[in-house]
């Protein structure tokens, strides 16, 4: 067939003529609207060759897919043929007066074609066919919309997928399914998750936008938009209640307040838990308008409403707020109070207010920043004028080199809502002090420069800004943040500022002391619940506590030992006298399968005063707890790459109990900060909502809020995470 064809060959491809020994073999290329999509499909093992013949015709799928054509130019005629794939569509019929109409082959409708000389073209032709005027092509569009390359090879087996030869065909509107409602949600989705305002749909660049994309596409208005994002949000919640009701241990809960321009107050709550899997999980569960957010009682009530609302009125175990440190007694009594008719709390109530770690990190660094606010003041506005010009970067430059500044830190200016980038900044001028020094004594319009006073207190706030700072990136490391991780971080920092108090020099301790009277109020509510999560940790257990509080209190540690180790064993007794799950109660008889089997009394071998005797042993001698038992034993090695709840996660059978517990205490949530955010702006007090948010009606901002928060994770979200429902946490 090459041979026929020879090198002359032209394969038709809508109103272009192409060389097949170009572009047989090369990437398909795909154009939409009116032109022409080449569909490269194969049948397995059936390759194309350069220059291999397509017969005309060889494959027309009812209108709308068009074979491509190969033509042999015969060697004894240069006539031309109509090149454009429309003219499988179409046939020319004569008119009066010398004109000529195209005629649609399926639905017989005529259009003009030429007039005398003048040819009207094909475009008007290739639209009757690609956007489904024609009424034959929109009755038959199901059934192309579901054509596919799927054949059948019967060898016994049933039917097989077999790919078609390649083929050209159109990609307009016709060949393509369409359904209103699924666009519909398509969209509520797009505006939940992008932050769009829901009259993006009343926007003519927009509407023009999906009129280009889908002339069928009907955009809704405002109102029905609302409708859908509330659509949205309700299925998602009932995807999440069934989750929440297979959970197998408790929830702890993370408090934020917002308010609005107009003074309305918002409270939202998400919910932490770790599920039967043992993978860590975050869940925005309500986002409420209150009358009074900072009002405790508003505060109890929303929780509880909260709780009602998913079925979990006896399934919380703490709260995480971020409120200031002068009301966190008043909330936690208030809260404590109100909350423990209805929740049965653990060691009554002693861990069931958390405060968070990122806001006592953002709030002691705030106040070292504001201790030396007219320092940094200087700073920034010397580095606003040597930004200002080329010139003065070079100048600046050289003098740094004059000086043999060794420094390769680049000045750069801070956001003054993130308090690390105003270290950063801090640091990299520090560097320079001595250029910042020479460059005030050689230009005249430079007058900013910190004097030596004021650079030693920048030194001493960069000293103790740099402890809060890797505290902070530790913490944000770790992929998981469970409760654990919290500890190492603390008791370093509550240790290096009670030493640097008695700072000699007066300047650091001054800053010092100040950072150490604000943590240590942090400490003391929170030393607790933070030993307890890392006494689950089976790197360390009590190990580490006796170590730290030995650093930190001195002669009195084994006092404040004593008091974690006692609130452990309290805790652990709440979980045996709850009744294990029935799956937990066979891992536990299939755990100490041995000793079930030994203390049975044995029949037939003559032995039964023996078994008397062993019983009277185990009677006499009982058995250590489960807790016991994972005290005693040594640390676990400790490496890089351990996972703490996987190893509970595999330990779970020997330990069914002590599993539960520290199921629980590993998911709360000692920071307000998520994996993947900033925690150097988080847990920053109250919040502001926009102003467009705060227009919509509640109801609406809350399904905004949480749909955002459920979708990423959703089974019906695009792109969604293959763990399902529950995705890991991010």
């Amino acid at each position: 067939m090459a041979d026929e064809a020879g090198n002359d060959s032209q394969v038709v491809q809508g109103n272009e003529t192409v060389d097949p020994s170009n572009e047989a073999g090369h990437e398909d290329a795909m154009i939409h609207g009116n032109e022409l999509v080449q569909v490269d499909e194969m049948t397995q093992g059936d390759e194309m060759g350069q220059g291999e013949e397509l017969t005309q015709g060889e494959e027309l799928l009812e209108g709308h897919e068009l074979a491509i054509a190969e033509v042999a130019t015969p060697p004894t005629t240069r006539r031309r043929k109509k090149k454009s794939l429309v003219w499988e569509h179409f046939t020319i019929e004569d008119a009066a007066g010398g004109a000529t109409r195209a005629c649609c082959k399926l639905c017989k409708q005529t259009f003009a074609y030429s007039s005398g000389s003048k040819i009207a073209g094909t475009s008007h032709l290739k639209r009757h066919i690609t956007l489904g005027s024609c009424p034959k092509i929109k009755s038959q569009e199901h059934k192309i919309a579901l054509a596919s390359t799927i054949g059948t090879d019967n060898d016994g087996d049933g039917t097989v997928e077999r790919r078609s030869k390649r083929r050209y065909r159109y990609t307009g509107y016709a060949n393509a399914s369409f359904d209103q409602d699924r666009s519909c949600s398509y969209l509520a989705k797009m505006i939940i998750l992008h932050d769009y305002p829901l009259h993006i749909v009343q926007q003519p660049t927009f509407t023009a936008f999906i009129d280009s994309l889908q002339p069928r596409f009907r955009v809704a208005d405002v109102d029905t938009m609302e409708g859908e994002v509330y659509a949205v949000y309700q299925r998602e919640k009932e995807g999440l209640l069934q989750a929440f009701s297979t959970m197998p241990g408790r929830i702890s809960l993370t408090i934020g307040l917002w308010t609005t321009s107009q003074t309305l107050g918002y409270v939202s709550l998400a919910g932490q838990f770790i599920d039967s899997d043992w993978k860590l999980h975050r869940r925005m569960l309500n986002f409420m308008m209150v009358s009074s957010p900072h009002s405790e009682n508003a505060l109890s009530e929303a929780i509880s409403a909260s709780l009602t609302d998913w079925s979990m009125k006896d399934k919380l175990f703490t709260i995480t707020l971020d409120n200031d440190c002068s009301s966190h007694d008043i909330y936690s009594a208030n809260l404590r109070d109100h909350l423990s008719s209805k929740n049965d709390l653990s060691l009554k109530g002693q861990l069931f207010v958390v405060r968070c770690y990122a806001h006592i990190l953002n709030a002691v660094a705030q106040d070292v920043i504001a201790s030396i606010h007219g320092v940094i003041y200087n700073i920034r506005e010397s580095i606003k004028f040597i930004k200002a010009s080329p010139n003065r970067e070079e100048k600046f430059a050289e003098i740094a080199l004059q000086l043999e500044i060794p420094s390769t830190k680049t000045l750069c200016l801070d956001v003054t809502t993130q308090w690390n980038t105003t270290y950063l900044m801090l640091l990299a001028a520090l560097d320079y002090k001595q250029a910042f020094t020479q460059l005030e004594t050689c230009d005249d319009n430079y007058n900013e420069a910190p004097s030596f006073e004021d650079w030693k207190k920048v030194e001493a706030a960069c000293n103790y800004l740099r402890l809060l700072y890797d505290s902070a990136h530790s913490i944000m490391a770790a992929g998981n943040p469970t409760s654990n991780i919290f500890f190492h971080e603390a008791w370093k920092l509550q240790l290096e500022l009670a030493n640097a108090s008695g700072h000699e020099d007066p300047v650091f301790s001054i800053i010092a002391k100040d950072m150490h009277e604000r943590f240590d109020k942090y400490w003391k509510d929170c030393n607790l619940v933070l030993s307890v999560a890392v006494v689950m940790d089976p790197r360390f257990k009590m190990k580490l506590v006796e170590f730290s509080y030995s650093k930190i209190y001195g002669v009195e540690a084994a006092k404040y030992v004593k008091v974690v180790n006692d609130s452990v064993h309290e805790l652990f007794k709440d979980y045996v006298a709850q009744p294990l799950p029935e799956q937990g109660a066979t891992n536990h008889a299939a755990a100490n399968g041995n000793n079930t089997h030994a203390n049975q009394p044995s029949t037939g071998d003559g032995l039964l005063d023996f078994d008397m005797y062993l019983s009277e042993i185990a009677t006499s001698q009982p058995s250590k707890s489960e807790l016991e038992q994972y005290l005693d034993e040594s640390l676990t090695p400790r490496i890089q790459e351990f996972d703490i709840l996987n190893w509970w996660k595999l330990n779970t059978l020997k330990f069914p109990t002590l599993s539960r517990m520290a199921r629980d205490i590993l998911a709360i949530p000692m920071s307000m900060a998520t994996n993947g955010s900033s925690i150097f702006s988080a847990g920053t007090g109250t919040r502001m909502l926009d102003d467009y948010r705060s227009s919509l009606r509640p109801e609406i901002v809350e399904a905004l809020v949480c749909a955002k928060d459920w979708l990423p994770y959703s089974t019906t979200a695009p792109e969604a995470p293959s763990s399902g429902l529950l995705g890991k946490m991010e």
